[in-house]
């Protein structure tokens, strides 16, 4: 239960979260109104921004158990509200050849992305944080990742930090990709949801290309999503067997459950659609103030310790990514 001396504890850390996370929204919509768009999203610049008032300030103890709430619970309600994004409707219209071939891609890019991770010698749970990364969602499967294979909070910084720096270059890059590799729209949208990190990501990337590859990558990207839950079931039975024990709570964290419920009722229609688009909006908001208490618990020099090897390991598993995307698309005749 969520006592009174409880509330009185987290308050400090929390109003330095939220302060965290509305500079960074601040900064976001300053961006925007500048260039039109905002290739640094304000989750990113949450984390930075809290990472360098860990850095310069110091915190004194009585901020860390409201920044520890932030970087955890709030976190995990985020990860429910996104279960309502999504709809087995949605997935029904892909065609099961497409579902199929993503699940597959993703599963494959996890192999990849941990073994290159592992090769160039990150510890175990920091490449796995990057092949979340890489493979799902970006930033959002890596912090729906750190809990349940219980992440440091320097290398969920590292590696959240790392893959936003490939995504923006994703998003800059990609438009690219459809002059070189000659690709129609809808294959374009197919490779950018199958490739960029994140929905508005995925947006922008597919904008300059029209409607319809805007409609598809965000379809492609949702599916790509949906295999978080899988993934972290997985990830839960594997570090149980590594020497925690393995309980129904600990197998399916209750965010999880939460996911799989929000999304069923999507699929039932029993959220009304007046309302999704503030539970995204809150969602968004939620993920923000985590990543600024993620941002919070970290020291800068801790976290950058492995930078050149999380790049690395990034940069490789992103170009495995898109050259299997591209044999993907042609195995699914998809014109």
């Amino acid at each position: 239960m969520f006592s009174l001396s409880r509330l009185l504890a987290v308050l400090p850390g929390l109003a330095l979260a939220g302060a965290v996370t509305l500079a960074a929204m601040l900064i976001e919509q300053v961006e925007i109104a500048a260039t039109g768009g905002h290739f640094i999203e304000s989750l990113v610049l949450a984390i930075l921004l809290g990472t360098a008032i860990r850095s310069a300030l110091p915190l004194g103890p009585r901020f860390e158990p409201g920044i520890e709430f932030s970087a955890r619970t709030i976190l995990e309600s985020a990860v429910v509200l996104l279960g309502a994004s999504i709809s087995v409707a949605d997935i029904g219209e892909a065609g099961f050849g497409l579902v199929a071939g993503i699940a597959g891609l993703v599963c494959l890019s996890l192999l990849f992305s941990f073994g290159i991770g592992l090769a160039l010698g990150l510890p175990a749970k920091l490449a796995t944080l990057v092949a979340c990364g890489n493979s799902i969602c970006g930033n959002s499967a890596i912090a729906a990742a750190a809990p349940v294979i219980a992440a440091e909070p320097h290398d969920v910084a590292a590696s959240i930090a790392f893959t936003a720096i490939l995504g923006v270059g994703a998003v800059l890059l990609m438009p690219l990709m459809q002059t070189m590799a000659g690709l129609s729209a809808l294959q374009y949208g197919t490779f950018a949801g199958l490739t960029v990190y994140a929905v508005p990501q995925v947006l922008a990337a597919t904008a300059p290309a029209g409607l319809i590859s805007m409609q598809t990558g965000t379809l492609v990207k949702l599916i790509r999503v949906l295999m978080l839950g899988p993934v972290l079931v997985m990830l839960g039975i594997i570090n149980g067997r590594r020497g925690r024990k393995v309980s129904l709570q600990h197998v399916l964290p209750w965010f999880i459950l939460g996911f799989a419920a929000m999304m069923a009722l999507r699929s039932l229609g029993l959220i009304p659609h007046a309302a999704l688009q503030p539970i995204a909006s809150l969602s968004n908001l939620l993920t923000v103030m985590a990543m600024a208490g993620l941002g919070l618990s970290v020291d800068i020099r801790s976290a950058t310790r492995a930078g050149g090897r999380v790049i690395l390991a990034a940069c490789l598993s992103l170009v495995m990514l898109c050259a299997t995307s591209l044999l993907l698309i042609h195995m699914l005749q998809i014109a």
